[in-house]
Order: C-alpha cells, then sequence, then structure tokens
C-alpha cells in the first residue's frame, strides 16, 4: 500500500497534521512511533490503583487561542481547571513555608510578615528591583523586577536544578514568560482557556486518530519503514539532529526522571503542584494527579518526583546561543529537504507548550495545502482494528470503581459549551 504520508512520531504535531490531511484533505497517512502508545509526553494511563496519571509528568492545557482551543474541542469535553502552584521555601525567620508562586501579594505578606496592599506591593517591589537597561539572561530579568533576594530564593537554585546551568548563563526567555503580580491572584497561568481533557488526553488522542485513512504502527522506529512502505511526503516530529545523523553533533536536551509513587491517603500536597527551588533537594517539583484531573478515591493518590538530569529522553531544548547556533545549522539542512516537513519541539529545538505545538501543527497543514481555511474537523467514529494500527487493548479503561463520569468537582465544558464560548456568548 502506498501512503500519501509517513509522519514520525504519534504525538500533538503528529497527530494533528494525520487528522488534518485525512479528514479535510483526503489523504492516506501513516503515523509510526517508537514508544508503545500514542499522545506522546502527554499520554495518560491509570496505574494499579486506578488513578490516572501523566506517566511523562504533569500536562496542563491553557491557551488563548479560540482556533486551537476550538479545534481540540471536536475531540473531547473539558473540564474547567486553573493550575496552582506552591513553592516550599523558607520565611525571614528561616521556617519553612508553602507560598504561591509566581510570586504575588499573598507571597510577600507570608514571608516576611507583612500587610501590604497591592499598591504597596508595587512600590515594594521597585525598592528591590535592580535597574538593568537591557535584560540579557534570566538572572538580569528576575532581579530586575523583583531584586536580588527573592531571586536567591525561588529561580536561582530551581533554575539550576533544572538546567544545570546559572540562571546568568541562560537566556532571557527562560524566566521573562514568568508574571510578578501585585494582587492575591494565585494563578499559574493567566490564559483565556484553562482546562482538562475530561476523560484525559489519551482518550482525545484516540478520538483524534480514529479516521479510517489514518494508520498507526506503535513500537515501529521510522528507520524500519522508510525504505519498505511507499509514501509520497515525511512528516517528522522528532529530534532534527538525528535525522541528519548528528552531522554537525548532537543537540544538547536536558532530560527528566520520573519518580512515581502512590500513597495510602486521599490528599497528599497542600496544592496540585509543589515547587522546591532549594539545591538541597534533588527533585525540582512533586505533583499529585487527583488534583489535576479532578477524580474521587478515598484512600489513595499518586504523585510523581521530578529529577533534571543530562541524559535520557530529550525534553528541554537548552535555551543558549551556542545551541541556537547549532540548530540553525540543522535547520539550514531541514529547509533544503524537499518532500520532508519538520514539525514540533524536537524537530524545531524550541520549548512549546502544547498548544503552540498544536498551532504549529495547523499553521503547517495550512501551509501544506496552500491556504488559510477554517478549522472544521470531520470525525470519523469508527475503531481502528487493522493488524498494525492502534490496538484496542492500548484504549485507556474504565479504571475499577470509578464513575463513567470522572470529574465531579469541578464545571465540565461540553461541545455545546465550547460552541458558545467561542461565539462570544451567543447561543446559536
Amino acid at each position: 500500500m502506498q501512503f500519501d504520508y509517513l509522519i514520525v512520531g504519534a504525538g500533538f504535531a503528529g497527530s494533528v497534521l494525520a487528522e488534518r490531511l485525512a479528514s479535510q484533505s483526503g489523504k492516506t497517512v501513516l503515523i509510526v512511533d517508537k514508544r508503545s502508545h500514542i499522545g506522546g509526553n502527554a499520554y495518560d494511563r491509570y496505574d494499579s490503583s486506578g488513578i490516572l496519571i501523566h506517566p511523562y509528568g504533569p500536562h496542563i492545557f491553557h491557551t488563548n487561542s479560540d482556533k486551537i482551543f476550538g479545534y481540540l474541542s471536536q475531540f473531547t469535553d473539558w473540564r474547567a481547571y486553573e493550575h496552582r502552584v506552591l513553592a516550599s521555601v523558607k520565611d525571614k525567620n528561616d521556617k519553612p513555608v508553602h507560598v504561591p508562586i509566581p510570586i504575588n501579594l499573598t507571597t510577600i505578606n507570608t514571608l516576611y510578615k507583612l500587610n501590604l496592599t497591592p499598591d504597596q506591593l508595587e512600590i515594594w517591589y521597585r525598592g528591590r528591583a535592580e535597574k538593568i537597561e537591557h535584560c540579557r539572561t534570566s538572572e538580569e530579568v528576575v532581579v530586575s523586577k523583583v531584586g536580588r533576594e527573592l531571586y536567591e530564593k525561588f529561580f536561582r537554585g530551581y533554575t539550576r536544578k533544572q538546567w544545570d546551568l546559572d540562571p546568568s548563563e541562560l537566556d532571557a526567555q527562560v524566566t521573562a514568560r514568568i508574571p510578578t503580580r501585585t494582587t492575591d491572584d494565585d494563578r499559574y497561568f493567566n490564559d483565556t482557556f484553562q482546562y482538562m481533557p475530561l476523560h484525559g488526553y489519551t482518550a482525545m488522542f484516540e478520538k483524534i486518530l480514529a479516521n479510517p485513512r489514518v494508520k498507526v504502527m506503535l513500537n515501529t522506529d521510522y528507520h524500519e519503514v522508510k525504505e519498505t512502505i511507499r509514501f509520497r511526503e515525511m512528516i517528522f516530529t522528532g529530534p532534527v539532529d538525528e535525522f541528519f545523523d548528528y552531522r554537525f553533533g548532537k543537540l544538547p536536551y536536558r532530560s527528566l526522571h520520573f519518580q512515581h509513587e502512590t500513597h495510602d491517603t486521599e490528599k497528599f500536597l497542600a496544592a496540585p503542584v509543589v515547587n522546591f527551588p532549594s539545591e538541597d533537594v534533588p527533585y525540582t517539583r512533586i505533583s499529585e494527579f487527583k488534583a489535576l484531573t479532578g477524580q474521587e478515591h478515598p484512600t489513595k493518590t499518586s504523585v510523581v518526583y521530578e529529577f533534571p538530569r543530562s541524559t535520557g529522553d530529550p525534553y528541554y531544548p537548552i535555551p543558549k546561543a551556542d545551541c541556537t547556533a547549532l540548530y540553525n545549522k540543522y535547520k539550514e539542512l531541514a529547509d533544503g529537504m524537499p518532500g520532508v516537513h519538520f514539525v514540533g519541539r524536537l524537530a524545531t529545538y524550541k520549548y512549546y507548550n502544547m498548544d503552540q505545538v498544536v498551532g504549529q501543527a495547523l499553521a503547517t497543514y495550512d501551509k501544506i495545502v496552500g491556504k488559510r481555511e477554517q478549522v472544521a474537523p470531520v470525525i470519523l467514529s469508527a475503531p481502528l482494528t487493522e493488524k498494525d494500527v492502534l490496538r484496542n487493548d492500548l484504549k485507556i479503561p474504565v479504571a475499577p470503581g470509578r464513575k463513567s463520569q470522572p470529574i465531579p468537582a469541578q464545571p465540565v465544558a461540553t461541545r455545546a459549551d465550547v460552541s458558545f464560548l467561542l461565539s462570544g456568548g451567543n447561543r446559536q
């Protein structure tokens, strides 16, 4: 059989492009992935206690794009979820406290035993900020906003653990997107749309890939099939340096080790995620999955500890000028490859949020077909049953003892609600 497209990688970039090409352009697509599952790093599954976990760390969906939110809403209902994070630090008396991060009014008042108002906090920040004309590093971004003491307490140690580099060595972009607030707003993100897929990410990916024109081969390296499977064009979402056999050397990444634990208690953390900025603690954060998904379990909860490291699966491109320069050499090769499209984090060596990867994939589809069109996917519900396609036993089962509607704790946004939101509040 000949395919119109061979897509390497079944994460957001590959799956969205497969869906677009199949449903909107009538193309046949073969997706191959080295892993045993679809969904890339967003893949979720139930653990032995029946708790829905994210094996590759917490994935929180948020976006300001109504186009991206509207697109994904064709494949899932949503649970309203605004992410909150606490940082475990020491106050002015050297006593451990948990305070909101990003830094806000509550953070400062708790740490310093103050009772500032928002206007007073703005003055307080200015009194500690260092004047820097043009911020070039992550360190300069932070100290120019809140001063050196808060930089040392919240940012320096965490950044050194995460990147194995001092913030003074990293591009300003690493900390530039972290807000500093004068109010008691303790949300981690400011985005318009903050939701979690109601039944999880894997269930959403199954619907994205449900078109019978899309075939999926798992546990498969594309090198194993590219010479035997006939295809017209390729979409590559893996590491760009790997595609070119590391011609200029390996692009540097930071990786993570995930330590998953299940505890015999209903709740383990004081917040969905707790950060640990101190270098005395080897991990950067702990996340509790039930707080993210809204799942209920009266006697057990599952958490994950994240330990940054230099070896392992590539997660974070290193934001340094020399790394960017090395990537640009590969980009020049990629730009000269006819019939191959490089899409996603690894293929373009950029740290994207999930919505940004979806946006890049939608834009790539527009570029491929040579026009810009409204997102209106045609969802085909026929299951994938072919031998080398997504197997039924890879689908997430309903956990024992779990309600069929898993999220009673927070509002649910259905497709009708999404249409209402995107229409500006006018029911059709």
